[in-house]
């Protein structure tokens, strides 16, 4: 099969993000170094009572400055180093929500709530459009997908058998999940772990397509039950593109609902991993025969 070829030069994170981030690391270091030489000035600020332990505040103080130095090493390249920004971001978004609840209990004055407006809500959307644009860049070099009886073919389980030999002898679900950290993907294995026999008894096979390597797959498939199934490794996403499942927008990925849903399975014990194939991919299921 011939194609045009991807293009060779990944997209080049634009000037605002490196200034953003010298910012951040720049405000962490000095708040950090406030905090920890003059660990009660916040307090009196806020008309607070000090703290018995003064020296909790201060190990508050130098993890902040040492996210500092992490955000002026990302800012030589923001796309590359997307992880620290998305730390950074899930710190300030999960502070507020720890101060909100402190303020509703009656431990924290609202005045002491002045610093999260510099420390946390300023930065939301600049790290939130920094994730966006690394999210893109990540994975773009990808070229033409191939047709869907060549994907078929090539998408071999773990016993060598293709994706088309399964579903040319009886109904199959194919279940394309993301990868093995991801959160959804988790709960979507013990969900259909939970429907495998109403599916298996209306005589359907089943299976699990990742971008994760075979090893990961086989864990994760295994921790929800599914690891007899057929388990496909597609880390070149051929049946993904195959099957026109496309890359996720800005709020299917960062939304609202998606932060929420995400919470909601975590508590239900599905916690998320590193990355393991394209962060933005998104997953689908299908049924051929």
């Amino acid at each position: 099969m011939t194609g045009t070829p991807p293009s060779l030069a990944a997209p080049t994170p634009p000037s605002w993000a490196k200034k953003w981030l010298i910012a951040a690391g720049i405000y962490n270091l000095v708040w950090g170094a406030l905090v920890v030489l003059f660990p009660l000035v916040w307090f009196d600020v806020a008309g607070m009572e000090a703290p018995r332990y003064p020296q909790l505040w201060q190990c508050v103080g130098m993890i902040v400055g040492v996210y500092g130095i992490g955000y002026l090493a990302a800012a030589r390249d923001p796309w590359r180093h997307w992880p620290i920004v998305l730390v950074g971001l899930l710190g300030k978004i999960f502070g507020p929500i720890g101060f909100v609840q402190a303020v509703a209990e009656g431990a924290f004055p609202p005045a002491f709530g002045l610093t999260i407006l510099t420390n946390d809500l300023l930065w939301w959307i600049p790290f939130s459009m920094m994730l966006w644009g690394a999210a893109k860049s990540q994975y773009a070099l990808i070229g033409d997908a191939l047709p869907l009886s060549t994907a078929l073919d090539g998408a071999a389980d773990q016993h060598g058998r293709s994706v088309r030999e399964i579903s040319d002898e009886r109904p199959t679900l194919a279940l394309l999940v993301r990868h093995s950290g991801c959160t959804f993907c988790k709960e979507a294995l013990a969900d259909l772990s939970n429907q495998r026999e109403a599916i298996e008894r209306e005589g359907m096979a089943i299976v699990v397509v990742s971008m994760s390597d075979p090893e990961s797959l086989a864990r994760a498939a295994s921790t929800a039950g599914l690891g007899d199934v057929h388990l496909v490794s597609d880390p070149q996403r051929d049946l993904y593109q195959a099957l026109e499942l496309g890359r996720g927008s800005f709020k299917q990925l960062f939304g609202p609902s998606v932060w929420w849903r995400g919470m909601m399975a975590t508590m239900r014990g599905h916690l998320g991993g590193g990355l393991d194939g394209d962060g933005v991919q998104m997953p689908g299921a299908f049924v051929r025969h």
